[in-house]
């Protein structure tokens, strides 16, 4: 199964978006997806879109979109939400969530801060932060990413890069 992994576009379509994503099974935007629905009926013009709110959008999404998600997919458990904070540093919220439900993947944005990175230590998980796609921010590049899951493990992780912030 191939993924795309896109946050915090904030109301910006970069038109290289289905370029990156054409043969993904799936997307899945990590919040902050911004003021109109355009971005997420662009992304579900490419596969199926889940898509998690951020703290700027609009209560109309909030009541669209969840918090929080937890799926499965090819045998691997995913959490995905927008504030998360990174390992070992969680926030508050987000710790409680994964020591109850021990997902393998977890996935925010919420920072901008492209990461990939396992947290073994403590959770023994995959921890992915796509950075952002979007222009606000401080970021210099806008980001996402693509994988696949196969038989319970991600693989064949990328990075994409849009190019700088600012840019088209």
């Amino acid at each position: 199964m191939k993924i795309g992994l896109i946050s915090d576009t904030h109301s910006f379509w970069d038109d290289n978006i289905p370029k990156y994503f054409k043969d993904c099974d799936e997307i899945w935007h990590a919040g902050d997806i911004g003021e109109t629905g355009d971005i997420i009926e662009k992304l579900e013009q490419v596969a199926p879109t889940l898509a998690v709110f951020g703290n700027i959008d609009t209560p109309e999404f909030q009541n669209i979109y969840p918090e929080d998600l937890f799926f499965e997919r090819e045998g691997v458990k995913i959490f995905m939400t927008h504030i998360g904070g990174k390992p070992p540093s969680y926030n508050p919220r987000v710790r409680k969530l994964i020591e109850a439900e021990k997902p393998d993947v977890f996935i925010c944005g919420h920072s901008h801060i492209l990461r990939a990175m396992p947290d073994k230590k403590r959770n023994n998980l995959l921890y992915l932060n796509p950075g952002a796609a979007g222009n606000q921010g401080f970021h210099k590049i806008r980001t996402m990413m693509r994988f696949e899951i196969n038989n319970g493990r991600v693989e064949n992780l990328e990075v994409v890069e849009l190019g700088k912030r600012g840019g088209k």
